[in-house]
């Protein structure tokens, strides 16, 4: 069973199977943005809607925080585009 967590510590969202990590999506705060840098999810587990999650885990995160979300990643510019 997949588990979703949002990890402020680390700047990330983070998806795991089983206790292992399968993918994430990292951000970088400057001043009142948070830059979404990298979202990656293993290719066994593509095709499922992860990675999306992952990404709007970290906007949501940022905008109850008040700030601007900013996707440098490309995959982040498609989800939040």
């Amino acid at each position: 069973m997949l588990q979703f967590e949002y990890e402020p510590e680390n700047q990330r969202s983070a998806v795991y199977d089983d206790g292992n990590l399968i993918g994430v999506c990292e951000y970088q705060i400057r001043g009142n943005q948070w830059l979404i840098t990298h979202t990656e999810v293993l290719p066994q587990y593509g095709g499922q809607g992860i990675a999306r999650k992952l990404v709007l885990m970290v906007a949501q995160a940022g905008e109850e925080a008040g700030a601007e979300i900013v996707p440098i990643c490309s995959y982040a510019v498609k989800v939040l585009g």
